[in-house]
């Protein structure tokens, strides 16, 4: 009877401490009024990865890519797009500061490729997102995800670095709440001597 109680407290005491972690590892825990931001024209292969949040308190205003230059030989695979990078500042500390103290944040990303310059938005934040898509190709190279494109605070738009593979989707619905303050991409692992297509899609998260 002894060992049946103590065995009970020992899986109601994993079950909890297991509860405290995955509450104290949400990085946004203390971030209100959250919802995803999702386009429909994206591909599926590969998994979802981790979401990563701004700070509390901060933005996503800039971005940056990770992205593998095009090459054009007969057995090359092309991955084109491997990753985003959002840049979140602080609007209480004022424009010119938070462009040079800034936060990074990402979710999983690809094998291949460099990452570019950031772009920042002229004034506010993300809002909107648009992805540019190459379709399964059958038995020829896939690329998947190839670029995108946001829309900032006033409606002004920064298209990212990518290639220009595919065509582009629909927009997400804009943020209701300030701007976009975190990322979850899905992204195909390497594939070995088969396709690899490396990024397929993105949700982005808003918060006020």
């Amino acid at each position: 009877m002894h060992h049946s109680i103590s065995l009970l407290l020992v899986i109601i005491g994993l079950h909890m401490s297991v509860q405290t972690f995955i509450m104290h590892s949400d990085p946004d825990i203390n971030r209100k009024n959250r919802w995803w931001l999702v386009v429909y024209y994206a591909t599926n292969w590969g998994s979802w990865g981790f979401k990563d949040v701004c700070p509390n308190g901060t933005y996503a205003a800039g971005f940056s890519l990770k992205v593998e230059e095009l090459s054009d030989g007969f057995w090359d695979d092309n991955t084109a797009l491997n990753g985003i990078r959002l840049h979140c500042i602080d609007p209480a500390k004022g424009l010119s500061s938070s462009y040079e103290n800034y936060a990074s944040v990402q979710s999983d990303v690809g094998s291949w490729g460099e990452w570019t310059e950031i772009k920042w938005c002229p004034s506010g934040f993300l809002t909107a997102f648009q992805l540019r898509v190459e379709p399964s190709q059958g038995i020829e190279d896939d690329t998947a995800a190839n670029n995108i494109r946001f829309s900032c605070t006033g409606g002004s738009e920064l298209v990212g670095d990518g290639t220009d593979w595919g065509d582009w989707g629909g927009w997400s619905s804009t943020c209701k709440g300030k701007g976009i303050c975190g990322i979850r991409t899905r992204v195909e692992k390497p594939q070995g001597m088969r396709d690899d297509t490396a990024l397929n899609d993105v949700h982005m998260l808003c918060c006020d």
